[in-house]
């Protein structure tokens, strides 16, 4: 594709992004949580996995508090004039930015507004100034490396690095990773200087959950070649960006066939306006096409918890 091409092309999926309404997604209020998760019950001996909402996810895991693409506010976009301009989300968080424990790590998967939301990431660090370690893809870190951060660490495809004992490893999926459409991105072809989008596999002992990120369906997560306890997979806004995220089959293939999971938790659904498919229908196929495969369905909900106790 041409340059000239691919920038109409990219300021157009954008300007869909920000802008994009259809009849599936009538305009209502933003709707509660019927679960909320109580962090201050989980133990350090355990594996506890909320799902906030989109894929933000508050994990406990052996009493080491990850956080991840953390999007806290009811819109995402552009961040201007102290404003978000962008959609606004169908339900709330499951907990606020005033309930969140400190996180000791932030996950961000890509520089996405909808992943890495620079609001919610301001205020985060504002509230735990210097005190949390953040991991982010390649050539990423140059959107938030003026917050408050105790470390702000860019991770490529296949490296890893260790954080409070646990083990946290980059791995390639299918997607892109401009910001703005104008941006390098690997997906092009940039790979020594454009924006990248991580999956992320985090290990303590033999405990391993999968973190997948946004992805469509790839093979690129045969690479790893480790029995996953927990796969964390996008199974939202599908149609028509088939390219760029799988939907709920497909997601399970990639978790069972290339990574052998034992749970799935679902993200990157029931919150934004980002596919024509009705805000209902990526839940309701998981559930059903989860009967077909051998993994367990974690959770099917927004604010519920998951817990691992054995160890």
């Amino acid at each position: 594709m041409k340059r000239k091409d691919f920038i109409k092309t990219s300021l157009f999926s954008l300007l869909g992004f920000l802008f994009y309404r259809n009849e599936s997604y009538p305009k209502s209020e933003i709707s509660l949580n019927n679960f909320k998760p109580n962090p201050s019950e989980w133990k350090k001996d355990e594996i506890n996995v909320a799902w906030l909402g989109h894929s933000t996810l508050l994990i406990n895991f052996y009493g080491v508090t990850i956080l991840t693409d953390p999007v806290m506010y009811e819109r995402v976009g552009l961040y201007f004039l102290g404003l978000t301009w962008g959609p606004s989300r169908f339900t709330f968080p499951a907990l606020n930015i005033d309930e969140l424990p400190k996180p000791d790590i932030v996950l961000l998967s890509h520089a996405h507004m909808d992943h890495m939301d620079y609001k919610s990431l301001l205020d985060i660090t504002n509230k735990f100034p210097h005190q949390i370690d953040c991991i982010t893809a390649f050539n990423t870190k140059d959107v938030i490396e003026d917050l408050k951060w105790k470390t702000l660490k860019e991770l490529d495809w296949n490296e890893e690095t260790i954080l409070h004992n646990i083990k946290i490893k980059a791995y390639e999926v299918q997607h892109f990773g401009w910001r703005y459409p104008w941006e390098r991105d690997r997906s092009k072809g940039f790979f020594e200087n454009g924006r990248s989008y991580n999956a992320y596999l985090i290990s303590f002992k033999d405990k391993k959950i999968l973190f997948g990120g946004d992805t469509a369906m790839t093979d690129k997560l045969n690479l790893i070649k480790e029995k996953v306890d927990v796969a964390i997979m996008p199974i939202g806004a599908y149609r028509p960006w088939r390219k760029n995220h799988c939907n709920p089959e497909e997601a399970l293939i990639m978790a069972t066939e290339h990574l052998k999971a034992e749970y799935f938790i679902p993200i990157h659904t029931k919150t934004f306006k980002q596919g024509t498919e009705p805000i209902e229908e990526p839940l309701n196929w998981l559930q059903e096409s989860v009967k077909n495969y051998p993994i367990n369905l974690a959770l099917n909900d927004i604010g519920q918890t998951f817990t691992i106790r054995e160890f």
